[in-house]
């Protein structure tokens, strides 16, 4: 196990590629399209994982219904190797050290070893709505190793028991399941209207270690549609407002019509239309 959790080496910078030594005996899984390339010793075989059930949870919490699983058909060792889908970081997680780790949906990449994934129902509704993570976790577990993908540069903070820090809404990559996770208001209403940082931040309290992001994905989309990722984006942008606000006004018109008018006159009204 020891040369295990040293058997993968993470390449790149801001586009990463994690790249594992397979030996005979050993297990890599991955989310479907993940896989950069692999040796020619390597197969891959795709199941549901574990069954109907597990393959539910695994789509409430972000991933796919399938999973691929590697399988080294050598006498030495080969290597499969798997690249982050956005800029940023991948981001390692030892869960015999750690123990079991909650991550936001669709963090999870691949895995060597023993790893789990399953679903992380948030309890609170008002986190659930407002804590920039949704309903749904992915949950963690087992004695290998997890690689999950962070937008952007990816902190790690590590807290103590009672230790606090807050963070902005949808920037949470990971937390150990010890880590208390909830959100708190940001005080003031001029701040929540005006600070751009929205009316919630998201508080952590110990004991564990806390994962942040600088860009999540979201917040990546937003920006590039913003700089105009083209011009045919803005003009599709543009279409798909105004039939919104068509369709908004075609309803308004409808329920004018049915609260204050007689059968006979919306009828004519809409013949003339």
């Amino acid at each position: 196990m020891a040369q295990m959790a040293r058997a993968y080496q993470i390449h790149g910078s801001e586009l990463q590629v994690v790249q594992m030594v397979v030996t005979p005996g050993s297990k890599v899984v991955s989310e479907p399209g993940a896989l950069l390339y692999m040796s020619d010793d390597v197969t891959m075989e795709t199941s549901s994982g574990g069954g109907i059930p597990q393959a539910l949870r695994r789509i409430l919490s972000g991933e796919s219904f399938f999973v691929n699983t590697y399988v080294y058909h050598g006498s030495t060792f080969g290597y499969v190797a798997f690249a982050s889908p956005h800029p940023g970081k991948i981001l390692p997680l030892d869960l015999r050290v750690t123990g079991p780790m909650l991550c936001q949906s669709d963090a999870f990449l691949c895995g060597m070893g023993n790893v789990d994934i399953n679903v992380h129902v948030v309890r609170e509704l008002r986190t659930a709505i407002f804590g920039g993570e949704g309903f749904f976790l992915q949950r963690l577990t087992g004695d290998g190793t997890a690689f999950v993908n962070g937008g952007g540069t990816v902190i790690e903070k590590k807290l103590g028991r009672g230790e606090v820090i807050k963070l902005d809404s949808g920037c949470l990559v990971a937390f150990s399941e010890s880590v208390s996770y909830e959100i708190q208001y940001v005080g003031r209403l001029r701040s929540a209207l005006f600070g751009g940082e929205g009316i919630f931040l998201t508080k952590m309290t110990g004991p564990g270690v806390v994962y942040i992001q600088s860009l999540p994905v979201a917040r990546l989309a937003i920006n590039l549609q913003k700089a105009g990722f083209g011009q045919q984006g803005n003009r599709a942008n543009n279409l798909g407002n105004c039939a919104r606000l068509v369709v908004v006004l075609l309803f308004v018109l409808v329920f004018l019509l049915v609260a204050f008018a007689t059968p006979g006159q919306w009828h004519r009204v809409l013949d003339e239309l």
